[in-house]
C-alpha cells in the first residue's frame, strides 16, 4: 500500500509532506513495543525519494501535525478520519481527502464528505486497498479541481466558525464552562 501511495503522489506532481511509519509487527509478543524507524528504501519504490526530492519530503515516524496543518503552505490533508485529526484540520482551515482505516472513521468520512462538505473521498477497492491512480486523482482534484475549490472555500468558513466557538463566549467555551460547573 505504501508503494501505491508513493506512486500516486509522484504521478500527481504536487508538493507533499508524508509521514511514513514502519508497518506493525505480526508477532504477538511485539504488539506493545515501539515500532522501529522505517526503512524507506525497503518500503518505497526504488528511486522515489530521489525523483521527488525537489517537491516532496518524507518524514520517518512522526511530525508535529498541528504545526504543519497551520502552516500557510499546506493546501490539503489526506487523513485517516480520526476525530482529533479532523478537528486539527478544521481549526487550521485545511481541506481534506478522507481515507478511513477502521472503526468510527468510516462514519466520520461520511460526515466530512456529505454533511460538512470538507473532504473528498478516497475510493477503495473491495479489500480496502487504494490504487496509485486513485491517490493521484484525489490529490489532484483537491489541489486543482472544481470539487477541490468548493472544499477549500468551505474549509475557510469552518476555520472561522471554529475560532469563534473557542473564543470567549463561544459555544465550545460555554459548553466546557457548564461541564466544569456541573462537576
Amino acid at each position: 500500500m505504501l508503494k501505491e501511495i508513493a506512486k500516486g503522489l509522484e504521478m500527481s506532481g504536487v508538493r507533499f509532506l508524508w509521514v511514513v511509519r514502519s508497518p506493525p509487527s505480526d508477532r504477538d509478543e511485539d504488539r506493545f513495543l515501539p515500532l522501529p524507524e522505517p526503512d524507506l528504501d525497503l518500503l518505497l519504490p526504488e528511486g522515489f525519494l530521489e525523483r521527488t526530492k525537489d517537491r516532496g519530503l518524507v518524514v520517518k515516524k512522526w511530525a508535529p501535525q498541528v504545526a504543519i496543518l497551520n502552516h500557510k503552505s499546506v493546501g490539503g490533508f489526506v487523513t485517516h478520519c480520526g476525530w482529533n485529526s479532523i478537528l486539527e484540520a478544521v481549526c487550521a482551515g485545511v481541506p481534506m481527502v478522507a481515507w478511513p482505516l477502521y472503526a468510527e472513521q468510516r462514519f466520520n468520512r461520511v460526515v466530512l464528505r456529505d454533511e460538512m462538505k470538507l473532504a473528498l473521498p478516497m475510493d477503495e477497492s473491495e479489500g480496502g486497498l487504494v490504487t496509485a491512480m486513485e491517490v493521484e486523482k484525489r490529490v489532484r482534484e483537491l489541489m486543482e479541481g472544481e470539487e477541490g475549490i468548493v472544499v477549500r472555500e468551505v474549509a475557510k468558513v469552518r476555520k472561522e466558525e471554529a475560532a469563534m466557538a473557542v473564543s470567549d463566549g463561544g459555544s465550545s467555551r460555554v459548553a466546557l464552562s457548564k461541564l466544569v460547573a456541573s462537576w
